[in-house]
């Protein structure tokens, strides 16, 4: 299947990005049992960019209100959201609002509290066996890495998430499951998830399908690499430095050579 170009609203805001896949993604193999995902231009992708804080906000919405019933984010803790989308006071009402099981106090037994800054983001199924119960066998994965964990990272999620349509003819897909060609096998246990309106932005940004799946699959690559902009933040403090270091040896050495360099050496009859 060659898709010519794909239409979403992937800058925020919703301005309409067109990218051509054809040119993007690599040539299908005769073996290939998915479609590649086109390489989009994530507004940290570049050596020198940052993560989006107003897209990870946005992301973080579209995790709480669509994926977090099913899919669990065990490797992230609240603490994290301080200072990169939210304040420390919006973080710790959104943690107060969650019940932890906590415990044992001094009588041996173990009580629920209210969720703090330390706390884990809640996971929806006690165990894997619920959640594959839950899910006619399907266990949904944990998200905490799954940019990582997938090839193609973000590009990947947000072409899963709005690459659902009706199956070509002459495939048929099982009971349970739906079309996506973006997912190895072409078929998934996940209905699609996403449909426009399904949040509504605290920013007024318009949620439509792609405008959602853009902004959790920075949330989602965020998540994977939250020291991302500060490794960055170093290697340009680091090449700044050696930069001027190698200046001063520069200097030094020319000083030192320079008695060398500019001596004149005369050789006389005697």
């Amino acid at each position: 299947m060659q898709v010519a170009l794909r239409v979403g609203a992937f800058a925020a805001g919703g301005v309409a990005t067109v990218v051509a896949l054809g040119q993007a993604r690599p040539p299908l193999l005769a073996d290939d049992d998915q479609l590649h995902p086109a390489q989009y231009p994530w507004s940290h992708r570049g050596p020198l960019s940052a993560f989006d804080a107003a897209s990870i906000r946005r992301g973080y919405q579209v995790y709480k209100n669509v994926c977090a019933s099913c899919h669990s984010m065990n490797r992230v803790a609240f603490r994290n959201l301080v200072g990169v989308a939210f304040t420390e006071s919006e973080v710790k009402e959104m943690a107060e609002e969650i019940e932890v099981e906590d415990g044992p106090n001094d009588e041996g037994e173990m009580f629920t509290r209210p969720g703090r800054l330390a706390d884990h983001f809640p996971a929806p199924y006690p165990n894997a066996e619920a959640a594959r119960y839950a899910n006619n066998g399907a266990l949904p994965p944990d998200l905490s890495l799954i940019t990582k964990a997938r090839h193609g990272g973000a590009d990947y999620v947000f072409a899963l998430l709005t690459g659902y349509r009706e199956p070509p003819a002459g495939v048929h897909v099982r009971e349970g499951l739906y079309y996506n060609p973006y997912f190895p096998g072409q078929q998934i246990a996940m209905a699609r998830a996403l449909y426009d309106d399904g949040v509504e932005y605290d920013d007024g940004t318009p949620a439509t399908t792609s405008q959602m799946a853009k902004d959790v699959a920075t949330f989602l690559s965020w998540a994977a690499e939250p020291e991302h902009d500060q490794r960055k933040l170093m290697g340009v403090q680091w090449m700044a430095t050696l930069t001027v270091l190698a200046g001063l040896m520069l200097f030094m050495k020319r000083f030192k050579w320079s008695l060398y360099k500019t001596r004149r050496i005369e050789f006389r009859d005697v």
